[in-house]
C-alpha cells in the first residue's frame, strides 16, 4: 500500500472521530472503532498491506531522539511503550507524526502533552495499531491466521533506532537537545 493511500485511510478515520481524534486516554476513545470501520471496508489483502505500511510508518519513527522524548512525556518509556508511542504519534495524523518524528521536541506544542506536564489526563500512546487491523480482518474473514502470515512474510528484519542517542535519565541531555518538552517536565 502506497504511503498516501494508507495516511489517507488514518484521516478518514480521524475525520470520524472529528474532536476527539488526539488523545487515546478517553475510555471511550472513538478513533480505534472508527479506523477498524475504515479497514473492515477494506478486501483482506489491503488490510494486510496497511499492516505491513504501519509497521514502516512505525520504523521511520524507531529514532532515539523521538524515544527520549517519549521517555521524558511519560516518565520513562522501555520498547514496548515506544512501539506504543509510535502507533499513538501515527494515529495523530500525517502533519504531526511527519513534524514530530523530524523535531520531536515539537511534542511541547501538542494540547494532549501540554495536559500531560500538568498532571492531567491524557495520552498519545496507543496499545497496538495491530489489534484494530486485527479486528478489522476478523470482520472480513472470520481470522487472522492467514493476516499474520502476510505481515510476517513481508515483514523479515529488525531495525535499531536511527539518529543520535543519549541518556534519556540525563536532564542536562535533555535540556539541551529537546529544551521545550525539557521545560514542561523537568522545570
Amino acid at each position: 500500500m502506497d504511503i498516501d493511500t494508507w495516511w489517507g485511510l488514518v484521516e478518514r478515520a480521524r475525520d470520524t472521530a472529528g474532536d476527539r481524534a488526539d488523545d487515546r486516554d478517553a475510555p471511550d476513545d472513538p478513533l480505534p472503532g472508527a479506523l477498524t470501520d475504515v479497514l473492515a471496508a477494506l478486501e483482506p489483502g489491503r488490510i494486510a498491506e496497511f499492516a505491513v505500511t504501519a509497521v514502516e510508518v512505525s520504523r521511520s519513527a524507531y529514532r532515539w531522539p523521538l524515544w527520549n522524548a517519549a521517555h521524558l512525556i511519560e516518565g520513562g518509556c522501555g520498547d514496548d511503550g515506544f512501539t506504543d508511542f509510535r502507533d499513538g504519534l501515527a494515529l495523530l495524523g500525517r502533519e504531526t507524526f511527519t513534524r514530530v518524528v523530524a523535531d520531536p521536541d515539537a511534542l511541547a506544542g501538542l494540547p494532549v502533552v501540554i495536559r500531560m506536564a500538568r498532571g492531567e489526563r491524557g495520552w498519545i500512546g496507543y496499545e497496538s495499531l495491530r489489534a484494530v487491523v486485527n479486528a478489522a480482518h476478523r470482520r472480513r474473514t472470520g481470522e487472522t491466521a492467514s493476516l499474520d502470515a502476510a505481515v510476517e512474510e513481508a515483514l523479515s528484519e529488525r531495525e535499531q533506532p536511527a539518529g543520535e542517542s543519549w541518556d534519556a535519565e540525563d536532564d542536562e541531555a535533555n535540556r539541551g537537545r529537546l529544551p521545550r518538552l525539557a521545560a514542561l517536565f523537568l522545570d
